[in-house]
C-alpha cells in the first residue's frame, strides 16, 4: 500500500480496506434458521438433524485434497527436474518461489470444504440448543396440568422485570390491566394430591393486582400512581423467588416460549421464598434511585428518561407510545445498541481514532493506556447487562455495542462485519428464542445496513457537497430505514414518511439525553441531589425527542397504509432496489431533487385547502361527520370555523385523533360522551389531543365504574370541568344547537337505581340529542335499548321527533330496536358506525331492512368509510351526503 502511493509515509490513509470479510456470515444465518425451525419441532427432527449436520461436517474434514494430474486423477510423476513428492519441478528456472498452476484451485477447494463443515458445524450446534430450549415447554409436568386447568401451589423463579399489561377496548369493556411476569416453575405441588415435583418450566404469570386506592396531590386532585403504589407485585426484582397458588392454563400456540400460563390472584401480594441475588438488588436500587430523580420532572421527560437509559418503560402512556411508533422511534423508548454505543464513544472517542495518542475519549484524558481503556469498556459492557437486565433485548443491544466498541478499538470497518456475524451466532446459540423476536431482527438489519450501506451513501453525499457530519447522519438513518421498512411493514401495515427526518433531529438530543441519564444514575444512590439536578438538564433533550414523536404524529400524512404481512414486506423489499437506483441520478438533478421534497413535504403536511382539493374532503358545508373510528362511536357536529362538537370518541384515540385532523377541527367547546362503555369513551385522549376543549358532558350512570373513573381522571388531569345531561337541557354554539331529550333527570335518585340494574343500565342511560343545524333535524341515540326507546316514544318530547332528517342508528344497528320508534322517526337517512368484520354481527340485517322499509337511505362506516352530512345553504334542509 505504501509503495504503491509513492510517498515515505504511504497514502493520506494508509489504512485501507480490503474487502469485506464474508466468512462467518453463512455460519451465523445458518444456525439462525436452524434455531428459529428447531424450536417447536420434535425431538427425533431435532436428533435427526444434528446428526446428520455433524456426519456431513465430519466427511467434509476428513476428504484428502487429491491433485488431478496430467492425464487425470492421481499423483503427478516425477519431471525432468526430479520434482517428485519432495520438489516442485521448477528448480534452476528462476521460478522456484511460484506455485503449480491449480495451487490456487486446490486451495480454493480446502476453503470451501472447511467453510461448508463450519455451517453444518453451526447448524448441529443450533439444533441443539434449540432442541433443549424448546423441550422445556413440554417436558414435566406444567404442561399436562395446564391442559387440565389444575390448581397448583407453585415455587416460581422471576427471570425478567414483572410489567403492567396495556389497557385495551373490548366492546363496552376495557380490558382490565394486569401484571405480567416471566418466571421459570422450580417446584410444584397440586392440589388434587398434594405431591411435590421440581422442575424447571417457563411460564408467564398474569397477576390481578387488585385496587389500589387513589393517591391525592396538594391541589386535592388524584394523581398518576407509580408502579410500585399500584401493586406490590411491580416492585419484584428478577431473581427473586415466589410462593403463589394459581391455577395453570394452556399458552398461547404458535411460537410461545412458555410452557403454560400460570393465573394468579395478586390481592393479598406476593409471598416471597427467596431474596434476589445481589446483583439484581444493585440493580434495583440504582432503578428505583433514577426513577426518584425523574419524579418531579415533566411528564414526557419522566417517562422517557428511565426508557433511554435502563429501558423501564412502566411510565411511557400508550398515546406517547402510539406517537413513538408512528414516526418509528420507538427504538428510543427501550435500551438499543445506540446507547451503549454513545458510552463507548464518550469514553474511547470517535471511532478510528482509538489506537492512536491522539484519541479525544475521556480514557485518554485521564491518561490510561489501550489496554486499560479496553478492560473498562469490558466492565462497562458488564455493568451495563446488569443494571439494565440480562434478558434478551438488553442482551441483543450489548452485543450490538460491542460491534462499535471494535470499531472504536481499531477503526477498521473490515472487521465490523465478521464481528455482527460473531455476535448473531453466540446469542442465537445462547438464547434461541431470539431467532423469532422481530425486535433482534430489526437490530441485526439496522445495524448491518450502520455497517455496510451508510458508509458508501455517506460517501455519495459528501462527494455531491453535503457537510460531513450531516451526510453521515442522513446515510445512518435512510439505510437503517430502507433495510428495516419491510419488517416494519410485517408488524403495523404501515410505512412511516416522516421516519428518516424525525430520527435525524431527534438523534441531535439522544446522545446529551443518554448521558446526563446515565450521570444521573450513578450519583442516585450516593447523592440524590445531584441526580435530580442532572436529570432536570437531560429533561430538556428528552422533552425534545417526546416533541418531535408528537409532532411527526400529528401530521396529517405522517404515514400510508401498506399491506401487511409477509406479502406486503416482500413487495416493499422488492420496490426498494427499484427506487434507490432513481433516488441516486435524481441527486444529479438539483431540480429535480427540490421537486420531489416539496413533493414529499405536501404529501406529509397535506394543506387543507389542498388535501379538500384533490380528495374533495373534508367536504365543504358539511354539518355533522360520523367518523370512522372501528366497532365504536364517535360523531363530530360543526360549530363555526376550525370548531365541532364531538358526540362520543371511539374505543382508539388513534382513530378518531385522526378524522379531526382531518376535518381542521382543533377547537372543541363540549365532549359528549353518552355512556361510559370503552367504545364510546376509550379514544378520548385522542379528541384531547393538540386541541382546545371547554368541558365534558355525560350520562349520569357512572358504570361501567373503571370507564368513569378513567374519564373523570383524565377531565381533572386537563383541568375540565365534567356536567351530567338530562333531558330538558339546552345549548347552542354558533350556528348549532341541540336538546337532550335522554335521559330524564335523576336528581334525588340513587346511584344505579336508574333507569334498570343489570348490564344494559348503561346502554339504556345513553344520552340522546335532537340537534339542529342548517335547517336540518339530526337525533342521536347512543345505544339506547328497547326499553329506553319505547319510553322516549312515549316521552313529552316525542312529538317534536317526527320525521327527522338524519338518524344515528342506536348500538350499531343491533337486532335490539324498538319498530314503534323507528316508524315514528321516519328518518330520511340512517347512518350507523360499526367496524368491518366485526364478531357481534354489527349491523343486524333485520335492522338495515327495517329502516330501509321505513323510507330511510342507510350508510354504514364499515363499508361506506366516514361519512358526511351536508346543509343546504338556503336554509331549507337539503340534504346531501359525502364519503371519505
Amino acid at each position: 500500500m505504501h509503495a504503491a502511493s509513492g510517498k515515505r509515509l504511504g497514502a493520506s490513509r494508509p489504512r485501507q480496506e480490503g474487502p469485506v470479510d464474508l466468512r462467518l456470515v453463512p455460519p451465523a444465518l445458518a444456525a439462525w434458521a436452524t434455531a428459529a425451525v428447531m424450536l417447536h419441532a420434535p425431538p427425533g427432527v431435532v436428533a435427526g438433524t444434528a446428526i446428520a449436520a455433524l456426519l456431513l461436517a465430519g466427511g467434509l474434514l476428513t476428504r484428502r485434497n487429491r491433485r488431478p494430474g496430467p492425464g487425470g486423477a492421481g499423483p503427478r510423476p516425477a519431471g525432468p527436474g526430479g520434482a517428485g513428492p519432495g520438489g516442485t519441478g521448477l528448480e534452476g528456472t528462476g521460478l522456484e518461489g511460484a506455485e503449480p498452476a491449480d495451487a490456487g484451485s486446490g486451495h480454493t477447494r480446502v476453503l470451501s470444504r472447511v467453510s461448508g463443515a463450519a455451517v453444518l458445524l453451526c447448524v448441529a450446534a443450533a439444533a441443539g440448543s434449540a432442541g433443549l430450549h424448546g423441550a422445556d415447554l413440554w417436558r414435566g409436568p406444567v404442561p399436562e396440568l395446564a391442559r387440565e386447568y389444575a390448581s397448583v401451589t407453585a415455587e416460581v423463579e422471576l427471570t425478567a422485570d414483572p410489567r403492567l399489561s396495556r389497557p385495551r377496548a373490548g366492546g363496552s369493556r376495557t380490558a382490565p390491566t394486569a401484571v405480567l411476569i416471566e418466571a421459570d416453575v422450580r417446584r410444584l405441588e397440586t392440589a388434587r394430591d398434594g405431591a411435590e415435583t421440581a422442575t424447571r418450566s417457563p411460564v408467564l404469570m398474569i397477576v390481578d393486582p387488585g385496587r389500589a386506592r387513589p393517591v391525592t396531590r396538594d391541589d386535592g386532585r388524584e394523581r398518576a400512581r407509580g408502579p410500585e403504589e399500584r401493586s406490590p407485585w411491580l416492585g419484584l426484582l428478577p431473581s427473586t423467588r415466589l410462593r403463589v397458588e394459581a391455577r395453570l392454563a394452556p399458552a398461547t400456540s404458535g411460537g410461545d416460549r412458555f410452557a403454560a400460563v400460570l393465573r394468579v390472584k395478586g390481592a393479598g401480594g406476593p409471598e416471597t421464598v427467596g431474596e434476589p441475588s445481589a446483583p439484581q438488588r444493585l440493580a434495583g436500587r440504582l432503578r428505583a434511585g433514577l426513577r426518584a430523580a425523574t419524579d418531579g420532572l415533566p411528564a414526557d421527560a419522566r417517562a422517557l428518561l428511565p426508557g433511554l437509559v435502563v429501558g423501564d418503560t412502566s411510565r411511557v402512556t400508550p398515546e406517547l407510545e402510539e406517537a413513538f411508533r408512528e414516526t418509528d422511534l420507538t427504538h428510543t423508548l427501550a435500551v438499543s445498541g445506540a446507547n451503549f454505543t454513545i458510552l463507548l464513544a464518550l469514553l474511547l472517542g470517535p471511532p478510528g481514532l482509538a489506537q492512536y495518542a491522539e484519541r479525544r475519549g475521556l480514557a485518554s484524558r485521564l491518561g490510561l493506556s489501550l489496554r486499560t481503556t479496553a478492560l473498562l469498556g469490558g466492565a462497562l459492557s458488564l455493568a451495563f447487562v446488569v443494571v439494565c437486565r440480562p434478558d434478551p433485548s438488553v442482551l441483543r443491544a450489548a452485543a450490538c455495542g460491542s460491534v462499535a466498541l471494535l470499531a472504536l478499538a481499531t477503526g477498521r470497518r473490515r472487521s465490523l462485519i465478521p464481528a455482527l456475524a460473531t455476535a448473531v451466532l453466540l446469542l442465537v446459540l445462547h438464547d434461541p428464542w431470539l431467532a423469532r423476536s422481530f425486535g433482534f431482527l430489526l437490530s441485526v438489519l439496522a445495524t448491518g445496513a450502520l455497517l455496510t450501506l451508510a458508509p458508501r451513501w455517506s460517501a455519495g453525499l459528501r462527494r455531491r457537497g453535503v457537510p460531513p457530519r450531516l451526510a453521515e447522519a442522513l446515510a445512518a438513518a435512510g439505510a437503517a430505514q430502507a433495510v428495516c421498512a419491510p419488517v416494519v411493514v410485517v408488524l403495523s401495515s404501515r410505512v412511516s414518511l416522516v421516519a428518516v427526518p424525525c430520527n435525524l433531529l431527534a438523534e441531535f438530543a439522544l446522545a446529551p439525553a443518554t448521558v446526563l441519564g446515565f450521570l444521573a444514575l450513578a450519583a442516585a444512590l450516593p447523592a440524590l441531589p445531584v441526580a435530580k439536578a442532572l436529570a432536570w438538564c437531560a429533561s430538556w433533550p428528552a422533552e425534545w425527542i417526546a416533541w418531535i414523536a408528537r409532532t411527526g404524529a400529528a401530521l396529517p400524512g405522517a404515514g400510508i397504509d401498506w399491506p401487511g404481512g409477509w406479502a406486503g414486506a416482500a413487495l416493499l423489499g422488492a420496490l426498494t432496489p427499484v427506487a434507490l437506483p432513481i433516488g441516486r441520478r435524481l441527486l444529479r438533478h438539483p431540480w429535480w431533487c427540490g421537486a420531489c421534497a416539496l413533493l414529499l413535504v405536501l404529501l406529509v403536511v397535506q394543506p387543507p385547502p389542498l388535501t379538500r382539493a384533490v380528495t374533495g374532503w373534508p367536504p365543504p358545508g358539511w354539518r355533522m361527520v360520523m367518523c370512522d373510528v372501528g366497532q365504536g362511536d364517535a360523531m363530530v357536529l360543526a360549530a363555526g370555523e376550525d370548531t365541532g362538537v364531538v358526540v362520543d370518541a371511539g374505543p382508539d384515540p388513534a382513530p378518531v385523533d385522526r378524522c379531526l385532523r382531518s376535518l381542521g377541527v382543533t377547537r372543541v367547546p363540549l365532549v359528549v360522551l353518552t355512556h361510559f362503555h370503552a367504545d364510546h369513551v376509550a379514544g378520548l385522549p385522542g379528541v384531547l389531543r393538540g386541541r382546545s376543549v371547554g368541558g365534558i358532558a355525560t350520562t349520569g350512570l357512572g358504570e361501567p365504574a373503571d370507564q368513569a373513573r378513567f374519564v373523570r381522571k383524565l377531565a381533572a388531569d386537563n383541568r375540565l370541568p365534567v356536567t351530567r345531561a338530562a333531558a330538558g337541557e339546552r345549548r347552542r354554539t354558533g350556528d348549532l344547537s341541540w336538546e337532550v331529550v335522554w335521559p330524564p333527570p335523576t336528581t334525588g335518585q340513587p346511584a344505579g337505581v336508574w333507569p334498570a340494574p343489570g348490564p344494559e343500565g348503561p346502554n339504556d342511560a345513553s344520552v340522546a340529542m335532537l340537534v339542529r343545524t342548517a335547517g336540518l333535524r339530526l337525533l342521536l341515540l347512543g345505544d339506547m335499548e328497547p326499553p329506553a326507546q319505547r319510553a322516549l316514544a312515549r316521552s313529552p318530547v316525542a312529538g317534536r321527533l317526527a320525521d327527522v332528517d338524519v338518524l344515528k342508528v342506536a348500538h350499531h344497528g343491533s337486532a335490539y330496536q324498538d319498530p314503534g320508534l323507528v316508524r315514528r322517526l321516519a328518518p330520511r337517512l340512517a347512518l350507523i358506525s360499526a367496524g368491518r368484520d366485526n364478531s357481534y354481527g354489527h349491523p343486524a340485517p333485520g335492522t338495515v331492512a327495517a329502516l330501509r322499509d321505513a323510507g330511510a337511505a342507510v350508510l354504514r362506516t364499515d363499508r361506506d368509510g366516514a361519512i358526511a352530512v351536508l346543509g343546504g345553504g338556503d336554509g331549507e334542509g337539503e340534504l346531501r351526503v359525502a364519503r371519505h
